[in-house]
């Protein structure tokens, strides 16, 4: 068997983005209930007919646009900069639509932040963008795990939360750099700091060890499919290392049958499997489909840019 062609940095950093992207979109008309999907049947179409994004994705073209500008994470400039882009229409949760419009009407984030949740949210939304952060702070590994961290504050304060944002990110730096699956466990492992993670961290090591043929309800059962960090973010690194291999398209098919939320475990898994594999391996159909591809590729290079300085 001849070796797999290498893949350049550039490749992986673009189908992090890409693959962010393209899982959140592809996953939306799956999530939630028959409300849920019904609405987005409604709305989830650009007028083109191009397969619409949802809040994952503005807010991870949000986070690496304040990165960009500011060349750091600046906390209060990406305050503003989620604030300014919320629209109901891109399917935010009720809490970080509260927590946004109070911080667009001049509240500071730092008690927006905490009030709806008195502790901090510990919902997926600081994960689910952290691909971004792996992108951006490659380079800088030793700022890599704060920076993940600060990025999720913002809007999720919760330990659980900033623990997700930051397994994510150094998971997909690690991928970036072409580590393997159990390598992205792993490395994802060393960074969380709450104890509720240990045991599903666990199963997913022996999930992969085993290579064990684990069905959508014993994912959903035992790692989460859930809104929140705990119940997602491990999910997302075992998928995205079971199907490592595989067609994207198998990874979003049999997230999409475990149900819960499919958008943003697809946008986690998503980045982690682009970052593995490369913007070239992704669907080209579907990139084409996918609405304003173009723009969101050009950021990714622009990240690139950004990451080898």
């Amino acid at each position: 068997m001849q070796p797999k062609p290498p893949i350049d940095f550039e490749e992986r950093c673009r189908g992090a983005v890409l693959g962010l992207a393209l899982g959140d979109a592809l996953g939306a008309p799956h999530e939630g209930g028959p409300i849920e999907r019904l609405l987005w049947r409604w709305i989830g179409s650009t007028r083109d007919g191009r397969r619409r994004f949802t809040d994952d994705t503005q807010m991870a073209l949000d986070l690496a646009d304040s990165l960009l500008r500011c060349g750091k994470v600046d906390q209060d400039d990406l305050a503003k900069t989620f604030a300014g882009s919320y629209r109901w229409s891109r399917g935010y949760g009720p809490a970080a639509a509260r927590v946004l419009k109070r911080i667009r009407s001049g509240r500071d984030w730092r008690e927006a932040n905490r009030s709806v949740h008195r502790t901090g949210s510990f919902g997926n939304g600081g994960a689910m963008r952290a691909p971004i952060v792996g992108v951006f702070f490659h380079a800088q590994p030793e700022n890599l795990v704060t920076a993940a961290r600060q990025t999720a504050e913002v809007t999720h304060a919760h330990p659980l939360a900033m623990d997700g944002a930051a397994m994510i990110a150094v998971a997909t730096s690690a991928a970036l750099a072409g580590a393997d699956a159990r390598t992205l466990l792993d490395r994802a492992r060393q960074v969380a700091t709450q104890p509720e993670y240990a045991e599903r961290f666990a199963i997913a090591a022996d999930w992969l060890t085993a290579n064990a043929p684990v069905s959508p309800r014993d994912v959903r059962a035992r790692l989460g499919m859930g809104i929140t960090a705990l119940a997602s973010c491990v999910t997302a690194l075992y998928l995205a290392g079971r199907f490592r291999d595989q067609p994207f398209e198998a990874m979003l098919a049999f997230t999409a049958a475990a149900g819960g939320d499919v958008d943003t475990v697809s946008a986690m898994a998503g980045a982690l499997w682009g970052a593995a594999n490369g913007a070239a391996k992704l669907p080209a159909a579907a990139i084409a489909r996918l609405e304003a591809a173009e723009q969101i590729d050009a950021v990714a290079r622009q990240l690139v840019a950004a990451a080898r300085v």
